[in-house]
């Protein structure tokens, strides 16, 4: 049944990762790539935007692959008391330190022509997390050694607690 909160109910985002995995199944065997998701927490969330949020960060790591390697993902998530984490991990190119922000910025790209894209998808997952009064960041290790895209969603309750 509906509910009164902008469509969030308890999922397993697992759903959204494995409904990605099925829609990038051509790109995942053109590249030999692997995709590997643990088991996720249920969540309150809206199940067509978590599904575009894990779209997005899992479709870039295998766009911005390292060339000649296969990529490989791996989703994780864990529950808090404020709330769930949550990791997707690829061995790309990697993030430079100083683009960290700028990637999130709707038409920011930190690549030429030369590889396809709008520069809007991640400003699409920024806009999704913070919708679900979270915030989303990126840890990259060295340019060479894969990206770590993290974010947090909270509670409902531990939201409205914390205001």
């Amino acid at each position: 049944s509906p509910v009164r909160d902008g469509g969030r109910r308890s999922l397993g985002p697992e759903h959204a990762v494995e409904a990605v995995r099925i829609t990038l199944a051509p790109l995942l065997k053109e590249t030999s790539g692997d995709l590997r998701c643990c088991p996720l927490p249920t969540v309150q969330a809206d199940r067509v935007q978590m599904e575009q949020l894990f779209q997005n960060l899992i479709g870039n790591a295998i766009q911005y692959r390292r060339p000649g390697v296969p990529p490989q993902i791996r989703v994780w998530g864990e529950t808090t008391e404020e709330g769930w984490h949550f990791s997707v991990t690829d061995n790309s190119e990697g993030i430079p330190p100083d683009q960290a922000e700028a990637i999130f910025c709707p038409l920011k790209r930190l690549h030429g022509e030369d590889v396809p894209g709008t520069g809007l998808g991640l400003a699409l997952c920024r806009t999704i997390v913070e919708r679900h009064g979270g915030r989303i960041w990126v840890e990259s290790c060295e340019v060479g050694e894969g990206t770590t895209i993290r974010f947090f969603l909270p509670r409902p309750e531990w939201k409205e607690e914390a205001s």
